[in-house]
């Protein structure tokens, strides 16, 4: 499931995950045929989780596929909830679309194509969850975007930011952080880096770093 822990821990995380429904399950059997880029179920259960723990009505997603991690957090969001999902590309929009119909999610889900940053800047919040998965260099402009949007309490979570394929590993973050490399053309380390230092220096905020999935940076509004 994830190089961030031991095969032991995969195990036990296998043997005590959440069930999924069908929608889910064909939505992951999708991700690993075609090597698309989900946050995958040790991410989407904590998502969910941060949902339930802030009970969450308003979620806001900066960048979503084809609806993998909103889907994650249709059921703790109640059908009175809402789940902002942005997405450049109209096909995965679509595909997302009738995904959220089929598990009987579409009354709580808003599906804007374009650019996240951008669309942000027509909702006023307040939002309870936030998530941060679009392109890795921009986290620090989206975090800027919707952090006067977050509600107290809410908890604005960061994927990808331990390992990143071959743009970056985990070894290669620690190097970087320590000042022992640079950062290579193409590499996800400055960006990383940069949102790591921003968030941590922001008072309104207490941020703290899960090796889950691929690694998640998850800032609560204090």
């Amino acid at each position: 499931m994830s190089l961030l822990h031991t095969d032991t821990v995969d195990r036990v995380l296998s043997m005590t995950a959440a069930e999924k429904d069908d929608v889910l399950a064909e939505m992951e059997t999708r991700a690993e045929r075609e090597g698309f880029p989900t946050v995958g179920p040790e991410v989407g259960e904590f998502l969910r989780l941060c949902a339930r723990l802030t009970g969450a009505d308003a979620v806001f997603e900066f960048g979503s596929g084809y609806g993998y991690s909103a889907y994650w957090v249709a059921p703790a969001v109640g059908s009175e909830g809402r789940i902002v999902l942005t997405e450049i590309d109209a096909e995965e929009l679509d595909e997302a679309e009738s995904y959220f119909e089929r598990g009987g999610y579409a009354d709580r889900a808003v599906f804007e194509r374009g650019d996240a940053i951008e669309i942000v800047d027509r909702y006023d919040g307040p939002f309870d969850l936030v998530l941060l998965d679009h392109e890795n260099d921009r986290y620090v402009e989206g975090f800027e975007a919707v952090r006067d949007k977050v509600s107290a309490g809410g908890v604005v979570v960061a994927e990808n930011v331990l390992n990143s394929g071959t743009s970056m590993t985990p070894g290669e973050l620690e190097a970087y952080l320590r000042g022992e490399i640079t950062a290579d053309e193409g590499s996800t380390l400055d960006g990383i880096e940069t949102y790591l230092s921003s968030v941590r220096a922001d008072p309104s905020f207490e941020t703290t770093v899960l090796p889950i999935g691929d690694g998640v940076f998850a800032s609560v509004r204090i």
